[in-house]
């Protein structure tokens, strides 16, 4: 991993979504909507969240949603052009942030040209070898179901030039990694293979794959990623939270500190594809301590814009099933509503605790005492030492944990008074405490 992603923080946009976009494209030669340039009255938002990085979903020229990609070399004309995204990555850099960009190499859309002579030249046409037969219309494969995404073919050559070209190209124009879509879908070895070509250019690029199911570890030994989104953690803290159950999270971070022997992981808590967790989350008391777990235990931490504002929104299995949770953001941050101000400034205060320990990023964490709807964690690495103590039943509960060298950094009611038993946690509360030598 490089040396720069252990300090990552990322914001992540869903820009189509963000911007107030078309869902749809317009068919043939449209004019570039310029919405790209929306997203740098946010900068400064995401700079006083305590980001370091902006995450990017789909930009590229697209039928629909991004995940159709027609070309990869042309930002989407409902987002702008390369000016814009030029633009933009300028005014990220200025103010310290780096740009993840969204890839989608297993599979594109209908449109794409390639495709095109495809069914034009016939099955045995060198365009017809970039895609895996199967049993979409046209004699094709297509990705879960999804008709109008055309698997690719991950054993043709021109494929793999393809995406080398493709992730080189912006990654030359200010880019600093990418998050590869459906990473689980495509051969761990096409991975190795494309990453290794694109890093001889590009030897600082960070690359996380989309993971969601499976052996994590082997994505990043096997196929030379350097992260995998961490699906596993996302779905034991909340479903931990909900079910009073947090043997299920304490079972999850062992395995977790597993997979950290091998590399950093991409955590979150929301996503462009899930629930949002304030939607979630059967009791609104518990965001804070889904947060701070976020931001005690290791990995590369990722918030989804909007859960910084305590966003609702549900996903639906349908076409427009996203919709919900890929809003339109307003112009600027003064013209979000003043109910969701609270959640923001615990994100700042939590995510300010990480950027002050960023030894975290590969910390250790150990379930100390685990009941049903109590929990404490212990998150070491080196010399660094936090503390984090949940409490999501109704009544206080006293941890039986050494807190003696640890001073209360952040807690659900503030840092508390001198004389606060600090392993006394509130009913619904949490504390996070730190080792300060």
């Amino acid at each position: 991993m490089t040396s720069w992603s252990d300090h990552a923080i990322w914001w992540h946009v869903y820009p189509l979504g963000f911007t107030g976009a078309p869902l749809t494209a317009a068919p043939g030669e449209t004019p570039v909507r310029h919405r790209l340039r929306r997203l740098e009255s946010w900068l400064d938002y995401a700079v006083n969240l305590g980001c370091s990085g902006l995450q990017l979903g789909p930009i590229f020229a697209s039928e629909t949603h991004g995940y159709d990609t027609v070309d990869h070399f042309r930002v989407d004309p409902r987002l702008g052009d390369d000016d814009d995204f030029d633009h933009l990555v300028a005014q990220a850099r200025r103010r310290g942030l780096r740009v993840l960009l969204d890839g989608v190499f297993n599979h594109v859309g209908r449109g794409f040209p390639v495709f095109t002579r495809a069914l034009a030249e016939g099955p045995d046409s060198p365009a017809a070898r970039w895609f895996r037969p199967g049993d979409g219309a046209g004699g094709v494969a297509v990705f879960e179901g999804h008709d109008h995404l055309v698997a690719l073919n991950h054993a043709e050559p021109a494929v793999l030039d393809h995406v080398v070209r493709v992730m080189g190209h912006w990654l030359g124009r200010g880019a600093s990694g990418w998050r590869l879509d459906a990473a689980y879908a495509v051969p761990r070895a096409f991975w190795r293979e494309a990453v290794t070509r694109v890093r001889r250019e590009h030897p600082d690029a960070w690359f996380a794959g989309e993971v969601i199911h499976g052996d994590y570890a082997a994505y990043v030994t096997e196929g030379g990623l350097d992260s995998v989104t961490q699906y596993e953690l996302w779905k034991a803290i909340w479903s931990s939270l909900n079910d009073g159950n947090f043997f299920e999270l304490a079972w999850t971070l062992d395995r977790h500190n597993r997979l950290l022997e091998v590399f950093a992981p991409m955590t979150f808590v929301g996503n462009h594809d899930v629930t949002r967790l304030a939607s979630r989350l059967a009791d609104p008391r518990h965001l804070g301590h889904a947060l701070a777990v976020l931001m005690t235990v290791g990995g590369v931490p990722s918030l989804y814009y909007g859960d910084e504002q305590a966003f609702l929104g549900i996903k639906e299995e349908r076409a427009g099933g996203d919709d919900a949770i890929r809003p339109a953001f307003p112009d600027g941050p003064d013209d979000l509503a003043s109910h969701g101000m609270p959640v923001y400034r615990l994100h700042q205060r939590l995510v300010g605790l990480r950027r002050r320990h960023p030894w975290l990023v590969r910390a250790r964490t150990e379930a100390e005492h685990v009941a049903n709807r109590a929990l404490a964690l212990r998150s070491q690495a080196g010399t660094g030492e936090v503390v984090t103590l949940l409490n999501i039943g109704d009544d206080a509960y006293r941890f039986p944990v050494d807190v003696s060298r640890l001073t209360v950094a952040e807690s659900c009611a503030g840092a508390g008074g001198p004389d606060e038993d600090p392993a006394l946690v509130p009913a619904h509360g949490w504390r996070v405490l730190v080792h300060r030598p």
